[in-house]
Formats: structure tokens, sequence, C-alpha cells
């Protein structure tokens, strides 16, 4: 649980940063693009539990 919530608090530093800068934000800047994110993630981890 600390790798999640160190994670969640440099991604808001980063976030910050990039804002900060007027540098494009180096994430998909919708929430559709995040749950595509997500869903590679899941499909990666279902198909390892299947091996």
């Amino acid at each position: 649980m600390n790798q999640v919530i160190l994670a969640m608090i440099s991604g808001l530093i980063v976030g910050a940063l990039f804002s900060w800068l007027g540098l494009p934000v180096p994430a998909p800047p919708t929430l559709a693009g995040v749950m595509g994110v997500v869903g590679i993630y899941l499909g990666f981890i279902i198909m390892n539990l299947w091996k």
C-alpha cells in the first residue's frame, strides 16, 4: 500500500510541475484514456494468471 501512496504523491507532484511549466500532461487527458491504460494493465495481469 505504501507504493500506491508514494506513486500517487509523485504523480501529483509531476502533474503539478508539468502544469506549472506549461507542458502537456504525460498521460491521457481524459477518463476514457486513463481507463484504456488500466484495461491494458488488467489484461496483462489476467493473461499472466492463466499461464
